[in-house]
């Protein structure tokens, strides 16, 4: 991951609800919810709900697929475990590795 997808995917994690959104989504798994059982389930409205979620989908964070007239969202773990990379690049080089693990 370079560092402008970085920024955008913290960006976009960088507020309640997205973050909210996609730590359901990561517990969920790859199957993903649909948008009206995420609204529901966050107790936001569906409107709030596509603002936020096309927030993380223009990021890369989350995939989305039509299933008949639902919408399904699923997280990109890809994405989340490159933007973790990026943020632990360098750790490892520091003198400090210990740190970096939590060892």
């Amino acid at each position: 991951m370079d560092s402008p997808a970085a920024v955008s995917a913290l960006g976009a994690l960088a507020h309640d609800t997205r973050l909210a959104v996609f730590r359901m989504l990561v517990e969920r798994g790859p199957d993903g919810l649909s948008a009206g059982v995420i609204a529901e389930r966050l107790g936001i409205l569906p409107s709030s709900l596509t603002f936020h979620i096309q927030h993380l989908h223009r990021a890369g964070l989350v995939n989305q697929r039509r299933v008949s007239r639902q919408l399904i969202y699923a997280a990109d773990y890809a994405a989340m475990n490159g933007l973790l990379g990026f943020l632990t690049e360098n750790c490892c080089g520091r003198a400090d590795v210990a740190a970096c693990t939590g060892t």
